[in-house]
């Protein structure tokens, strides 16, 4: 099924592409609330970009949460646990690992999702600092 490109999935859309890393609908949904869009629409335009592959999304904490990425582009993700801050990566041997497994097991077509979870570089000296200031304490 073929969506028709409203105003209302553009807004989302451009508000995405605004957001620094992963962001809820509800977080979309307050950064556009002067616009009238309900957070049904933010919903529905959100699982179509992601569909679309105009967005990514994962689950974390039980929460689906969305990314603007290039259309078409096969990458996958370092995400901070603590800030979000999300950087794009390279995983060639991730690539090589997973069509092997595939044709050892048979399967053909395999398709693999890979996000990395850890603490950002500002993250972890903030959380040495407080460690530390706890020590000390």
């Amino acid at each position: 099924m073929v969506r028709r490109n409203t105003w209302q999935r553009e807004a989302v859309r451009e508000a995405l592409g605004t957001s620094e890393g992963f962001v809820s609908a509800q977080a979309l949904h307050a950064h556009l609330r002067d616009t009238g869009i309900g957070l049904a629409t933010v919903y529905r335009a959100l699982a179509d970009l992601a569909a679309d592959g105009s967005a990514d999304s994962l689950q974390q904490e039980g929460e689906s949460l969305y990314r603007a990425c290039t259309p078409g582009t096969h990458h996958h993700h370092l995400i901070c646990r603590n800030c979000g801050t999300t950087v794009e990566i390279e995983a060639d041997e991730v690539e090589t690992w997973a069509q092997h497994v595939a044709a050892t097991h048979g399967f053909t077509e395999a398709q693999h999702v890979v996000d990395v979870f850890g603490l950002c570089p500002a993250c972890t000296l903030e959380a040495r600092a407080a460690a530390d200031a706890a020590a000390a304490g």
